[in-house]
C-alpha cells in the first residue's frame, strides 16, 4: 500500500511547500532528549566559532569532502520556462511524447543553455516504449506526482515490450544495462599526461602532472588510478573471501573533475578526490575527456511513473526502471513518483552533477532476489550526485551504489526508507565517498539496514564494497548499521541511532574489524548534518 504524504506527515515526516520531504530528527533516543540534549562535536570533524569546519586525521585518515554534489555542483536546478504544452492523446502516447520533446530540443538553445521546458497538462498517458531526453537544455514536467490523472501527471507505462525496459531515459545513452554507456574511456588524443605527486590525498583536489601543456583551465578531465596488483594486494585482492580476488585491470578508479587552474605543473580540479591516489601503489594520469554523446542541464519534474503490472507481487514481466539518467551531466529529477518498477525508480549511469530531490519510489514489483529493487540507485561512473528529500518502500537495497570503483562522490541526504527488506549500502567492489546523511529508517524487515562493509564472496565477487564512505546521524531503527574498516580506508558511522556494529556478512568476514564507530545512541550531534556544513562552508 502506497505510503501518501498525508500518512507520511502522520508519521512524523513533514513536507515542503515543494513537496519534498523535510523530516525532523525521528531518532528514539533523540524523541526522548528532544530539547534537553547536550550538543557534541566528533573527534573527526570540529566547527571552529567562526564556522569554519576542522578535519582532525586519526591514523592519517580524515573525513571525505561533499561540499561540491548536485547539479552544477551544488546550485539548485533552475525553473526553465515552459515553451510548449501538449496534453494526452488516445492510446499509446510514447511517440506524441517524443515528438513533442524533440521539438523543443531542435530550438536554439537561449542565453542561458536552455532549449525551455515542455509541460505535460494533468492526465494519464499511456505509454508503450521509451521516451528518450536526449537533448541538452530541455526539461520535461508535469503538473504533479500524485495518483489522481485529473489534477496530476500520470505516465502510465503499459506492455513489456521491449522485455524490462526503461520508462524515461534522460541523456545521451541508450539506458540498457549491459550498453556502451559505462565509462568515461574516450579521451581526446595527445592529452593523457601521469600525476606526478607522490600521492593525491583524500579530499585534496591539487596535483602536479608530467605535462602541463597537455591541459588547459576549464577541460572536463578523467583522473584514473589503475587497478594494479600492487593496488591489490594492498586492499587484500578486494577483500573477496573465499571467491577468487579481483582481477589485475579490473577496478580502475575514475574521477569527472573540471581543471579549475593550473600554476607551472600543479593542476586544481573543480572538486576533491574521494580516495588517496598513491603513486607507490599505481600511476594514475589524467586526460581530456571527449564527452562524445552527453546531454547537458536536463531535468525531469512533478511527474508520476506508474508502471503496469499483472497485479502479483512478484510479477517481472513489465517495464523495469521508471527513470534512468545515462550520460548526463547537471541533469536533475525533482518531485516524482515513481511506482512499481522492478529494478529502480531512479537509476544513474555515466552522470554527473545530478540532483534528485523530494521523490518518492513505492511499491516495486518483482521477485525478491538480486539485481532488483534498487529503488536510488548509482551505477558505474556516477561522480558527485546527491539524492536529497526522498523516501522508497519495500526496497531491498533502497538508497544504494551499485558503481564499483567508479562510483564516488555520493550523499543521500535526509531520506527515508519504510519496510526495507535489506540494506541501503555501498554494494560492490570499492565504491568509495558515501554518506548517509540523517538517513532514517522506518520498521526495517531486515536485520540489517545500512551496511559500509566487506560483502566477501557475495555475489560477484563484491568483497569490499564500500570506502571512505559515512553513515551522519542516520537512524536505523530496531535494525543494525554495519559498518567495518577496509585496508588503505576507513568508514564511518557518527552519532547513529540503533545497533551499530562491525558485523560481516558472515562469521568469516568480521575479522576485517569495526570501522570509525562514535556516538551511538548520543542526541546533540553537531552540525546537525555534515553535507549541509561542509556546503556552507565552501569558499565564497
Amino acid at each position: 500500500m502506497e505510503l501518501t504524504r498525508r500518512a507520511l506527515l502522520s508519521a512524523g515526516v513533514g513536507l515542503t511547500t515543494a513537496g519534498a520531504l523535510a523530516r525532523p530528527d525521528l531518532s528514539t533516543a533523540a524523541h526522548a532528549a528532544a530539547g534537553t540534549a547536550t550538543t557534541w562535536q566528533s573527534d573527526m570533524l570540529k566547527v571552529s566559532r567562526g564556522g569554519r569546519l576542522v578535519y582532525p586525521r586519526r591514523g592519517g585518515l580524515r573525513l571525505p569532502d561533499w561540499a561540491q554534489v548536485g547539479y552544477r555542483n551544488g546550485q539548485s536546478p533552475p525553473e526553465v520556462p515552459t515553451v510548449q504544452t501538449i496534453g494526452p492523446v488516445a492510446g499509446d502516447n510514447t511517440s506524441h511524447l517524443q515528438t513533442a520533446i524533440d521539438a523543443v530540443g531542435a530550438l536554439p538553445p537561449g542565453d542561458n543553455g536552455f532549449r525551455g521546458a515542455i509541460l505535460l497538462q494533468a492526465g494519464e498517458y499511456p505509454v508503450a516504449g521509451t521516451v528518450y531526453l536526449r537533448h541538452s537544455g530541455v526539461v520535461l514536467r508535469g503538473v504533479g506526482d500524485d495518483a489522481d490523472p485529473a489534477t496530476n501527471t500520470v505516465i502510465r507505462a503499459v506492455g513489456n515490450t521491449p522485455n524490462q525496459r526503461d520508462v524515461v531515459v534522460v541523456g545521451g545513452g541508450s539506458g540498457l544495462w549491459n550498453g556502451d554507456a559505462r565509462d568515461w574511456s574516450e579521451e581526446v588524443a595527445g592529452t593523457r599526461t601521469d600525476i606526478t605527486s607522490d600521492v593525491v590525498p583524500l579530499a585534496g583536489n591539487t596535483f602536479t602532472v608530467a605535462d602541463p601543456e597537455a591541459l588547459a583551465v576549464g577541460d572536463n578531465v578523467i583522473i584514473v588510478h589503475p587497478c594494479t596488483q600492487a593496488w591489490l594486494d594492498a586492499i587484500d585482492g578486494g577483500g573477496t573471501a573465499d571467491a577468487p580476488p579481483w582481477a589485475v585491470g579490473s577496478q580502475p578508479i575514475a574521477y569527472n573533475r573540471y581543471v579549475t587552474a593550473i600554476e607551472g605543473d600543479r593542476v586544481t580540479i573543480d572538486a576533491p578526490v574521494f580516495y588517496q591516489l598513491d603513486r607507490a601503489l599505481s600511476q594514475s594520469f589524467v586526460y581530456v575527456w571527449d564527452r562524445a554523446g552527453l546531454v547537458t542541464d536536463v531535468g525531469v519534474e512533478s511527474l508520476r511513473v506508474d508502471i503496469e503490472f499483472n497485479g502479483e507481487d512478484d510479477d517481472e514481466d513489465h517495464a523495469w526502471n521508471a527513470i534512468r539518467l545515462v550520460e548526463a551531466e547537471n541533469a536533475w529529477v525533482r518531485d516524482c513518483t515513481m511506482l512499481h518498477f522492478g529494478l529502480s525508480g531512479v537509476a544513474m549511469f555515466k552522470a554527473t552533477r545530478v540532483t534528485v530531490s523530494g521523490c518518492r519510489a513505492l511499491d516495486p514489483k518483482s521477485r525478491i532476489t538480486g539485481s532488483r529493487r534498487y529503488s536510488f540507485s548509482a551505477e558505474r561512473s556516477v561522480n558527485l550526485a546527491l539524492v536529497t528529500d526522498c523516501y522508497a518502500n519495500h526496497a531491498r537495497h533502497a538508497y544504494v551504489s551499485n558503481g564499483t570503483t567508479t562510483a564516488s562522490g555520493i550523499v543521500f541526504h535526509r531520506c527515508v526508507a519504510e519496510g526495507s527488506l535489506t540494506s541501503s549500502e555501498g554494494h560492490r567492489r570499492w565504491t568509495h565517498g558515501l554518506l548517509y546523511d540523517n538517513h532514517l529508517e522506518i520498521e526495517p524487515v531486515t536485520g540489517r539496514a545500512l551496511a559500509l562493509y566487506n560483502r566477501g564472496s557475495w555475489g560477484t565477487q563484491h568483497g569490499w564494497s564500500a570506502a571512505h564512505c559515512v553513515a551522519w546521524k542516520a537512524d536505523v531503527a530496531d535494525s543494525s548499521l554495519s559498518v567495518q574498516q577496509p585496508p588503505t580506508a576507513q568508514n564511518y558511522a557518527i552519532g547513529c541511532f540503533g545497533t551499530v556494529n562491525g558485523d560481516g556478512v558472515s562469521a568469516s568476514d568480521d575479522d576485517a574489524g569495526p570501522g570509525y564507530i562514535e556516538g551511538t545512541d548520543r542526541p546533540g550531534l553537531e552540525p546537525d548534518s555534515l553535507y549541509e556544513a561542509q556546503f556552507a562552508a565552501r569558499p565564497s
